[in-house]
């Protein structure tokens, strides 16, 4: 699978439905991904997996010997907030319906890459947040070693 990157506005229709941004649709395409796990960690933001990368994410977790904390709470939310999902065929894929609820994903949202993974946030929303939580030079200085060790 193909990385995802950058930022696709779109909207969620009065059913649910999230129709994957044409530059989003055509990696998945190119990868024949036709099922997805929509989940959250949060409830503040879907997080739309290809089944295939959200399997590789359970496969790492079943390998810890135990089940410890991080891992149960992380498995309790996404679990809570999540469903299998497979897309129709005109690219739309319904959030669940918990997840539209607590994280307002009603009209437009911002589907944003990351990596393996899309992230829907509402719109409005998100462009408050990003003003209230600029870069700082703690986190530029942090970046710049993270990315000086792939030099």
């Amino acid at each position: 699978m193909a990385v995802f990157r950058g930022n696709h506005p779109a909207k969620v229709d009065p059913k649910g439905r999230l129709k994957l941004p044409s530059g989003f649709k055509e990696q998945v395409d190119e990868a024949n991904v036709t099922q997805f796990y929509i989940t959250s960690t949060d409830g503040k933001k879907a997080e739309v997996w290809p089944l295939a990368e959200w399997e590789r994410q359970e496969s790492l977790l079943a390998e810890t010997s135990t089940m410890d904390d991080a891992v149960e709470k992380y498995l309790n939310l996404t679990s809570y907030y999540g469903q299998q999902v497979e897309m129709d065929k005109e690219g739309r894929l319904l959030l669940p319906q918990i997840l539209r609820g607590t994280a307002k994903l009603d009209a437009e949202v911002a589907v944003l890459g990351k990596l393996h993974y899309l992230e829907v946030h509402n719109l409005e929303v998100f462009e408050q947040s990003l003003l209230a939580n600029a870069l700082t030079v703690e986190d530029r200085q942090s970046l710049a070693t993270i990315l000086k060790r792939r030099s």
